[in-house]
């Protein structure tokens, strides 16, 4: 008999040099991380050398982590066009 995985979704949120952040969701941590900082990844991440993995959350529930990948990027979001 099988048993059922356990997964666990990451939230994750990196940096650059300059300051640039990069929210971000996978189910594995350490592996996309390390394609970010040898950029693997085409894109944003590629393109801005996002490279620092500055905060994560773990989640056990694939809707909650969208969710509140979903948030992060809102705020992020909201305080970038926020006028100073």
């Amino acid at each position: 008999m099988m048993m059922p995985m356990s997964n666990q979704y990451y939230v994750y949120i990196m940096t650059n040099k300059s300051g640039t952040l990069y929210v971000g969701l996978s189910n594995n941590l350490k592996q996309r991380v390390q394609q970010h900082k040898t950029k693997l990844v085409e894109g944003f991440t590629k393109r801005y050398n996002i490279n620092r993995l500055l905060y994560f959350e773990m989640f056990s529930d694939i809707n909650s982590a969208i969710a509140r990948e979903k948030t992060i990027k809102r705020v992020a979001a909201e305080k970038e066009n926020r006028p100073d």
